[in-house]
């Protein structure tokens, strides 16, 4: 049996007042202890999220919308294009990958030997616009004619074949603006413009570049300039093209209607991936992205919604 408590003098001999303060004050201080510790937990929950620079923007609009409605939860985002995103999630280094591209066979076989098993979930639709600059008096383009432009083997490479004088362009030459190789908006411009048979011209008047903004800028400063980028990007400095499928059809804008409606030609889904099916947080956080909040947010920053959603006027 334990010895009972003795009482302290020094305490016995307080007034009830003295008391209650001597023993508040370390308990105050106590609660907000753990009420800080316990808020910086709370605080403390990041989803991780790499992946393509084509939708960075939306991603990010998001990521803030989430936050604000859930302010215990914070999304770190990256745009690092693609490949990388889907790399991270190969090494089990994100929650989640953004993609503007499907996931290729290699990547899921290498994630499957590492123990991940990628999970593709579609939250969004965009298109490839293709810029010109603001002074070039061409408006539109076939989708044979674009691919001539960039074909290593094509035959175009000059903008008086398509009879324009683009002023202040030097010998009026074609200079081609792409995307680097580990972005799924390159890898999309391969498959569904030049196909497996053909390969990107690449010449001294050629630049490759890492982010949409990149090529807007490219563009911008340069009148004999072409790129291309997803279609959300909005810029005084560039003009977009109309696409035809075939010389003499329909010409079409990239537009959201338009993506929508599979009218433009060079239109793509968007995805984000994880490992498996999502739990917890990344669960509620994907969850939100596809509700009819996050898919009107897609809307309004430009893309297509993954399905149709009706949303207040803006």
């Amino acid at each position: 049996m334990t010895d009972p408590i003795q009482p302290n003098p020094a305490i016995a001999q307080m007034k009830p007042k003295e008391i209650n303060m001597k023993k508040s004050i370390p308990a105050l201080l106590l609660s907000f202890v753990l009420l800080s510790w316990s808020g910086a937990v709370a605080a403390a929950t990041v989803l991780t999220n790499r992946g393509s620079d084509t939708f960075l923007h939306l991603a990010q609009a998001w990521a803030t919308q989430y936050h604000e409605a859930h302010p215990e939860i914070s999304v770190d985002i990256r745009g690092c294009g693609t490949g990388t995103g889907i790399s991270a999630l190969i090494n089990n280094h994100v929650d989640l990958a953004n993609a503007s591209r499907p996931i290729k066979i290699k990547e899921r076989i290498a994630a499957e030997a590492n123990g991940v098993r990628p999970m593709e979930h579609l939250v969004a639709h965009d298109a490839l616009a293709i810029l010109i600059h603001p002074t070039n008096p061409l408006s539109w383009l076939s989708m044979a004619a674009l691919a001539e432009v960039y074909d290593s083997k094509g035959t175009i490479d000059d903008w008086g074949k398509f009879g324009v004088r683009v002023p202040n362009c030097p010998g009026n030459r074609i200079h081609l603006v792409g995307r680097q190789i580990n972005s799924g908006t390159h890898d999309y411009f391969q498959e569904v413009v030049l196909g497996e048979r053909r390969d990107f011209k690449h010449n001294m008047e050629s630049r490759d570049v890492s982010s949409s903004e990149e090529v807007v800028d490219q563009i911008g400063h340069n009148p004999c300039a072409i790129g291309y980028i997803g279609m959300a990007f909005e810029s005084n400095r560039v003009k977009k093209l109309k696409i035809s499928r075939e010389s003499g059809t329909e010409l079409v804008e990239p537009t959201i209607e338009n993506v929508m409606n599979r009218r433009y030609p060079i239109s793509r889904p968007l995805f984000m991936y994880t490992n498996g099916m999502p739990q917890g947080e990344v669960k509620n956080y994907l969850g939100w992205i596809l509700s009819d909040a996050g898919q009107c947010q897609v809307q309004k920053t430009g893309f297509a919604p993954a399905r149709p959603v009706t949303c207040p006027a803006q």
